[in-house]
């Protein structure tokens, strides 16, 4: 919204919340707090619940855990990845995405190289990725080379994994539909530092898209169109390679959708072994979208991740973020996101919340 049509439209109103109230009877969108607390929220809470099941088969979830996980619990000793988590706690999907944030709030919301890399490398260095099996493998190749000294662009140029696109979702919450240009500068500019494949920007343009569009609360078949406008263009800013399309495999899942609506173990397993649910981009990214699309609630999305099997907590991340900044913060359950506060004291939410809001695209 262009500065000079919101200082006209505010003057109409008495107070400036009654202007937020009813902003959009102008056919213009302003970006909503409680929505970016409920990207940065689903975010975190996506994360956190699938963090046991990461890397579980179905058969394997439920064996351990039962029929159906629908709460936050500790990493277990069985889990090589997880065995460092407690229940709450995030991974390194969220850990990275507001890493992400502290490096471009540093910058004044201008992406620089090292500045994204030296806050990334501060997480990695202090929760010892180099040596805990903590970090997904393209980031952790990517980010050894550089600390090495070496120029990364031989991993980040083949990067398949999904990397890219779990760390992305608070990007989308800065940008107006309308700053769609801006939108995939920034995807980029941010991605590129361990993934600079076609498929790697096209995937993480998706997502943060996606959240784009549901932080302007466009109906669920419009926040699919957006997404996949995004991935044309992310696709075209990176290095050629073999992967499967996102897109492709997203018309994939939404069909899905429809086909085993309100069926959720039917649509569960039928995203698991059609769309897939590992660790490459052009699985995990349209897995999560078309969840999102699914589920279209926090709560259900969480649940539904957690008991994929397979990239649970990043698939998660990346479906819930969705799902938050469509339906925002004040749908979330209230000790959901304080048990996220309480268990995260590395990162203010709130505070990331409220420098958003003040970024100006």
């Amino acid at each position: 919204m262009k500065k000079k049509h919101y200082e006209k439209a505010k003057d109409t109103y008495s107070n400036f919340a009654e202007f937020d109230l009813t902003l959009g009877a102008w056919g213009v969108f302003m970006r909503d707090k409680d929505k970016i607390l409920g990207a940065l929220y689903g975010q975190a809470i996506g994360d956190s619940m699938g963090m046991p099941t990461e890397l579980w088969p179905i058969q394997k979830i439920r064996d351990k855990f039962g029929r159906n996980i629908t709460t936050f619990l500790d990493g277990t000793d069985d889990n090589d990845i997880a065995i460092n988590f407690k229940a709450g706690e995030y991974t390194d999907d969220t850990n990275q995405a507001f890493a992400i944030l502290d490096a471009l709030i540093e910058t004044n919301w201008e992406p620089d190289t090292k500045v994204l890399v030296k806050h990334i490398m501060k997480w990695a260095d202090a929760v010892g990725v180099w040596t805990n099996n903590i970090l997904g493998p393209s980031s952790k190749a990517a980010l050894k080379l550089v600390k090495e000294g070496k120029n990364p662009s031989e991993v980040t140029k083949t990067a398949l994994t999904n990397g890219c696109g779990m760390r992305i979702s608070p990007i989308g919450t800065l940008y107006e539909p309308e700053d769609f240009d801006q939108l995939i500068e920034m995807v980029y500019e941010v991605t590129k530092i361990t993934h600079s494949s076609d498929v790697s920007i096209s995937g993480a343009a998706m997502i943060a898209g996606a959240v784009t569009a549901a932080m302007a609360d466009y109906d669920w078949d419009d926040i699919i169109d957006y997404a996949k406008k995004a991935n044309d263009a992310g696709f075209k800013l990176g290095t050629p390679t073999w992967a499967a399309h996102n897109k492709e495999r997203l018309e994939v899942g939404i069909a899905l959708a429809h086909k085993y609506e309100g069926n959720d173990e039917a649509f569960s397993r039928a995203i698991s072994n059609t769309v897939g649910t590992g660790t490459t981009i052009s699985e995990s990214i349209p897995a999560a979208l078309a969840i999102a699309y699914y589920a279209k609630d926090v709560k259900k999305s969480a649940f539904i991740c957690t008991n994929l099997g397979g990239d649970t907590d990043t698939i998660g991340a990346m479906a819930t973020a969705i799902c938050g900044a469509k339906v925002g913060a004040k749908n979330i359950p209230e000790d959901w996101k304080k048990l996220i506060d309480e268990k995260n004291p590395q990162h203010n939410i709130q505070e990331f919340a409220d420098k958003i809001s003040e970024f100006k695209a």
